[in-house]
């Protein structure tokens, strides 16, 4: 996919597992104006990779609920789901290089630490591969989260080699994601601030893959009455289309801005959103 001049492309990447919620519009809003404020291009794909959880529908009301609060995406949307053979190619790639390996484990096997890397020298004779797994690196992975500030994580000690094709045969996210980004050229991913640990491992699988992993900003999560992370899984309310200049402002304060009044519509509000984000972070303005 081509890159624009300036060479921002980023994207906002929901799971049709439901209708998006105040959390999901939080992160996607961070993403568009980043977007936005940097004058590049703001892609969407619908990660529907996990069939189990997929709502049927929910897709084209994502979609609507974006469109609803002006939300305008660049290009067409992307559905991991017409991607199988990309993943294969790039699952290939790995293998052919030593960097996946067969895993018999069960989930009561490897238990709640670590993978503890059972498998990761050769299977007996005849034993049946349940899942594949990423070849870990030794070492820690740095990188700069434009919202959090440097961090370090040591995935090899934290989390060990991790599964990138299940034992229902389905891809897993880690792994799609980069071959995804990678795929669009996306430059900067913002997201909800409860996928920051999955950073280093998707470093670890893009440098094995050789291509440029994205600037990363992870934003703060929306928390329910009862401190959880808002979900769909913790049944989240779909947000209000309704009252869209609402809505808007309600996200725009949990990311840290005062409200903005006096608007005239939803154009008014992304102008002026716009704006306040390009003042905020002008070091990323091309």
């Amino acid at each position: 996919m081509s890159v624009p001049a300036n060479g921002y492309v980023g994207r906002f990447a929901p799971s049709p597992s439901g209708p998006l919620h105040d959390g999901s519009l939080v992160a996607a809003m961070a993403s568009y104006l980043d977007a936005r404020a940097c004058r590049g291009r703001w892609l969407l794909r619908i990660e529907d990779i996990d069939t189990p959880r997929v709502v049927p529908g929910a897709d084209r009301v994502i979609l609507q609920q974006l469109q609803a609060l002006g939300m305008h995406w660049d290009g067409e949307p992307l559905w991991q789901s017409q991607r199988l053979a990309a993943y294969q190619q790039a699952f290939g790639q790995l293998q052919a290089q030593g960097h996946v390996f067969g895993c018999t484990c069960t989930r009561a096997q490897v238990g709640k630490g670590p993978y503890p890397g059972t498998c990761r020298n050769g299977l007996p004779e005849g034993a049946t591969v349940r899942a594949w797994r990423f070849r870990v690196p030794d070492g820690s992975i740095s990188f700069d989260d434009r919202w959090l500030g440097p961090q370090q994580h040591d995935v090899a000690r934290e989390v060990g080699d991790f599964i990138i094709r299940r034992a229902d045969g389905l891809w897993a996210y880690q792994f799609v994601v980069v071959v995804d980004d990678a795929f669009q050229g996306i430059t900067d991913i913002v997201r909800g601030a409860d996928l920051l640990d999955s950073t280093a491992r998707q470093i670890t699988l893009a440098q094995a893959l050789v291509v440029t992993y994205p600037r990363v900003m992870h934003v703060p999560l929306v928390l329910d009455d009862n401190g959880l992370k808002l979900s769909k899984q913790n049944h989240a309310r779909p947000f209000d289309t309704a009252q869209p200049l609402v809505t808007l402002n309600r996200a725009w304060q949990r990311l840290g801005f005062d409200t903005l009044s006096n608007l005239h519509d939803v154009d008014d509000f992304w102008g002026r959103a716009t704006q306040h984000w390009r003042q905020r972070y002008p070091h990323l303005i091309y």
